[in-house]
């Protein structure tokens, strides 16, 4: 019997240790640990030996040890002595005792340490993987608008979802390029657009589409960038396609679109590879935007940029062989110089910039003879 004592002496106290440890390792608040225990023990208990009875659970922080206490109130005349006690049997244990008092009775069933045990540990586990979850989605709340780089863990309909360390993300079918297949296996990079507390875990939204992970593919590539000379003030994205990328040095001796082109065209080659051989048109930004539109339109050559500021609308004119060039395949060059500098391009060639000029011309000159008639 003494054998059986120091067992369990020497289990509690090894239980103890142990849930020390991971209270420290994952950075759980102990007390609070014991106290929810406590309260699952509670719940054990009335289970497997008395719901009817009140009952408080001790988890002692020295042994490791679990005691059971019936909690019954001292009354007058007793009705039900499962949670009452008289005042004469409350004072036997202690004659301070009085009417309305709670008296606590050590009950510990004899097999209650092997059920508790096993309470005690599913409880454990269970605020294990709550701090897990609470430790993944502290690390990456403040990584919204980051990249990552991740492997494909599984893939169901369209959604593929991504280990990216700590966390499981997902890649839904809206955010994926449409020239690309995942597999399992697959590295990729992806760029965080929300990260979001569920009652599940962290929930991790990734988009290989968004405009900011191009955006940080040039950042990871251009020195230049990391040191803040160069800028990227815009992006236009098409993603799977093309886009169109806008950028400005603040020292006149670096060249902001040979920076981000790279020598053999290697950095912007290879933000292009990570992008499955989506086309990018690295444009210089001007704060004139005259400029800026003739610039946007690249590759195509402009002759003249007539603006007005005041409706943020501008008429471009290129020669007669670049009008197909300036606008692009089913109007995608033109839309992308829109959306890079927020405005409304009508693009003309030389031809019909000449034809409109003469119809106005003749529109102005019968207005003027008409006005001569009258007068």
């Amino acid at each position: 019997m003494a054998r059986k004592s120091t067992k369990e002496k020497n289990g509690g106290k090894e239980f103890l240790q142990t849930l020390q440890e991971l209270a420290y390792e994952k950075g759980i608040d102990e007390e609070r640990l014991f106290e929810t225990i406590e309260l699952a023990l509670i719940s054990a208990y009335r289970r497997n030996f008395s719901s009817a009875q009140n009952v408080r659970i001790s988890l002692s922080r020295e042994t490791g040890a679990f005691h059971v206490f019936a909690r019954k109130t001292v009354v007058e005349e007793v009705e039900n002595d499962i949670t009452e006690i008289s005042l004469e049997q409350a004072r036997a244990i202690n004659p301070d005792y009085d009417i309305e008092d709670v008296v606590e009775i050590e009950m510990t069933p004899a097999n209650f340490g092997r059920i508790a045990a096993q309470t005690a540990k599913q409880v454990v586990m269970q605020r294990l993987r709550e701090a897990e979850r609470s430790n993944v989605y502290d690390e990456y709340k403040d990584r919204s608008s980051d990249i990552v780089t991740g492997i494909v863990q599984r893939v169901e309909g369209r959604n593929v979802f991504v280990d990216i360390g700590r966390a499981e993300a997902l890649l839904m079918a809206t955010e994926q390029l449409p020239t690309e297949e995942y597999n399992y296996g697959d590295t990729l990079r992806a760029y965080i657009i929300e990260v979001k507390s569920t009652a599940r875990g962290p929930q991790i939204m990734l988009s290989r589409t968004h405009p900011g992970l191009l955006k940080k593919l040039f950042e990871l590539q251009v020195p230049e960038m990391q040191e803040g000379v160069v800028e990227i003030k815009s992006i236009a994205r098409e993603a799977g396609s093309r886009s169109k990328v806008a950028v400005y040095s603040s020292e006149e001796r670096v060249d902001p679109i040979g920076a981000c082109v790279g020598p053999h065209y290697m950095r912007v080659q290879a933000v292009v590879d990570e992008l499955a051989g989506e086309k990018i048109d690295i444009v210089k930004w001007s704060d004139d935007p005259a400029t800026y539109i003739a610039n946007s339109l690249n590759p195509a050559k402009v002759i003249s940029v007539a603006v007005n500021e005041a409706e943020k609308v501008s008429r471009v004119i290129v020669p007669d062989y670049q009008l197909s060039l300036a606008i692009g395949k089913e109007g995608q060059n033109a839309r992308l110089a829109a959306k890079l500098t927020g405005w409304k391009i009508d693009i003309k060639s030389e031809s019909q910039a000449a034809e409109l000029m003469a119809e106005e011309a003749a529109e102005d000159t019968a207005a003027e003879e008409s006005a001569a008639e009258e007068a």
